[in-house]
Formats: structure tokens, sequence, C-alpha cells
């Protein structure tokens, strides 16, 4: 079984019991960053064999797990934070499994856009994500492509480049109201809110440290505070 392993984002509370069984009973684990994945090991407790499994060494080791999974061994796949697959190398070994007939199993957990979508304040019924931003070549059409998106749009991003990507956010989608969430489950979380211009203007003194989710409102209009409040006053009458 190939197991795909959420491991926490920043407070190592946040792991499942179901989690901490799987990569005890894992014959072996692939990590982004063993280094990393090291320190969490250690503080559960445990010794399981490790090897790296990142965007420098996929090519040869998506061999080397199909190659273990035929010969009936256990692997659990986790990322640096959060859950593997997402914005992470890992999807390639998951669609070679899957082609292969081998089973696939999610062991899901902690994500930074779930929990920075929890928190936002901002309506999340309907919503694209579109991981980190391009540097260079792309970048510019993709976020022109997005002025007009209804749906609200989240992104990840370094410290050393969101005051950039909210430059950008600004000349090619507008000023909209936008939620910045970093630091989550840390010491220093902080979610801050506003419109690019202010957010650009708040930041742009500051060391930023940790990644940062940006979540930008779409322009899919809100219901009615009045048809809100309608509904609210049925239920209280009990005719809702």
């Amino acid at each position: 079984m190939l197991y795909i392993v959420a491991t926490p984002i920043g407070n190592l509370e946040d792991i499942t019991l179901r989690a901490i069984r799987i990569l005890k009973e894992a014959d072996y684990i692939f990590a982004e960053d063993t280094r990393v994945t090291k320190k969490l090991l250690n503080h559960l407790e445990i010794s399981n064999t490790l090897y790296r499994y990142d965007e420098h060494t996929k090519q040869h080791q998506v061999e080397n797990i199909i190659n273990l999974l035929k010969e009936g061994k256990n692997v659990a796949l986790v990322t640096d934070a959060g859950t593997p697959c997402i914005s992470d190398p890992g999807y390639e070994v998951v669609d070679k499994a899957l082609e292969e007939g081998l089973k696939v199993t999610p062991i899901p957990g902690v994500s930074a856009m779930t929990a920075a979508a929890s928190v936002a304040g901002v309506s999340m019924r309907r919503f694209i994500f579109e991981g980190f931003l391009p540097k260079k070549k792309g970048r510019q059409t993709l976020l022109k492509s997005l002025s007009e998106e209804k749906r609200t749009i989240m992104f990840f991003e370094s410290p050393h480049r969101v005051i950039k990507t909210l430059k950008d956010i600004k000349e090619y989608i507008g000023n909209k109201e936008v939620v910045l969430v970093r630091e989550i489950t840390k010491i220093y979380e902080e979610i801050i809110r506003g419109t690019t211009e202010e957010l650009i203007e708040s930041l742009k003194d500051k060391t930023l440290k940790g990644e940062f989710v940006i979540i930008v409102r779409g322009n899919e209009q809100e219901p009615k505070k009045e048809k809100i409040n309608k509904y609210a006053n049925m239920k209280e009458e009990g005719e809702y």
C-alpha cells in the first residue's frame, strides 16, 4: 500500500492518530526533505527507514517506490508540511501506482490551504487554487486571466516575494479585498486583511518571515443581508 500522509504545518500536535500509526508501521517513508521529516519522526519516537523524494530525486525514486510496492511493502509518502501532492512533488508516483493497479490511500490531515480558508472570513463555497505563481514566464498571462474571476482565488507565496505578488495582483486583477495568512499554527500566526493597496503599504517596511497563503475575494456578489436576516427571523419563530 502507498500511503499519502498529511503531516503538521507547524504545530507538531496537529497530526492524527492514524497518521502516527501508519508512519510507525510503514516499511519505508519517503520525504521531500529528510532533515525536516526526521525532526517530526524523532518527536514521535519513530525510527523507520527514511528516503528523500523531491524534484531532484523523483525520476528514479518513482521506480524504486513502485518496485517496493510490488514486493508487498508499505510505503508512506510525506511532504515537509501539510498534505502531499498539492504544491510539491508526489502526484507522479501516485499516477504511476494507480496505472500499475497498486493500492493508494490518503491519510488526511492538516493543509495550509484549508486552514487558511477556514479563518479568512471570505466565502469559500466556490474557489480556485493556483498554488505558487510562476516567477516569470506565464505570470502576467495567468493573473490577467483571473481579472474577471467570480470565485475566491487562493495562492501560496514565499515571504520574499509576497509584496511583489500583491503589486502584481493590484495591477492585473485590481485593488481587491485580500486576506494574508502566515505562519499558520505557529507562534507568530497572523491574519491580515485589507485591499491590495493597504497591504502593500502596511508590509513594505516589515521583515517578513514564514510562508503566506493569499486569498483574493472574487467578483461573485454575496447574498443580500436582508435575505439572510429574513431567514434568521423565520428560524427564531420556528418557521424555517
